[in-house]
């Protein structure tokens, strides 16, 4: 009698050597993480220059783009400078707070969800 070759099964087909199989649940679709901006307010005392100082180290701009992020803060009262995933607007935020104190000048920035 000649031996049948051996077949993997497919999850589809019924296993005849007695085995158990596990059934196993389809996978969650995973969901990107909530995003959150990063705002600049408008304060009466720190200097133009300081906030695009701020804007080019911290937030990668070029001198221009910083110059005018700045006069929106300035003109509006704040602007949004970024939006990243909550680490790293915590991050952001936390490392121009402290840049600005560091320097004695009351700029703030904060992050809401998006």
């Amino acid at each position: 009698m000649a031996q049948r070759p051996s077949i993997m099964s497919d999850k589809n087909t019924p296993r005849r050597d007695g085995e158990t199989g596990v059934l196993t649940k389809p996978k969650a679709k995973t969901q990107r993480p909530p995003l959150y901006k990063v705002l600049l307010l408008n304060d009466d005392y720190t200097p133009m220059e300081f906030v695009v100082h701020v804007l080019e180290r911290f937030f990668g701009m070029t001198h221009a783009q910083a110059f005018d992020l700045m006069l929106t803060v300035h003109k509006k009262g704040v602007a949004v400078v970024g939006v990243f995933s909550f680490e790293v607007a915590e991050t952001k935020v936390a490392q121009v707070m402290d840049f600005a104190r560091r320097h004695q000048h009351p700029l703030q920035c904060t992050m809401e969800k998006e």
